[in-house]
């Protein structure tokens, strides 16, 4: 089994930052596409940011130009670096990840985080 353990989240003031760590254990062939998604309060999660086994990433427009995201191979990690944070980016923030959990045809599977809290907030 996989586990997703997500670390770095907090309450922050207006124009601050933090970096958002998840790091990946357990039965792990290989690890594709890994990405932050966030919930706000009475809206729908949404994609922040994603990156491939290749270095490519996407962002959200809301984020571009902010945040950052990128991963660490050896160490199973993805990071989310939230720099000029405003309080619409308040929200719970997960860590997903596309994991092969064995050489095995079909290990193939989608896991989450358990969700960290960022709150910005004067």
């Amino acid at each position: 089994q996989v586990q997703l353990v997500e670390s770095g989240g907090g309450l922050v003031q207006p124009g601050g930052s933090l970096r958002l760590s998840c790091a990946a254990s357990g039965s792990i062939f290989r690890i594709n596409a890994m990405g932050w998604y966030r919930q706000a309060p009475g809206k729908e999660r949404e994609l922040v940011a994603g990156i491939t086994s290749g270095g490519s990433t996407n962002y959200a427009d809301s984020v571009k130009g902010r945040f950052t995201i990128s991963r660490d191979n050896a160490k199973n990690t993805v990071y989310l670096q939230m720099n000029s944070l405003k309080p619409e980016d308040t929200a719970v923030y997960y860590c997903n990840a596309e994991i092969r959990t064995s050489v095995i045809a079909g290990t193939d599977y989608d896991y989450w985080g358990q969700g960290t809290q960022v709150t910005v907030s004067s």
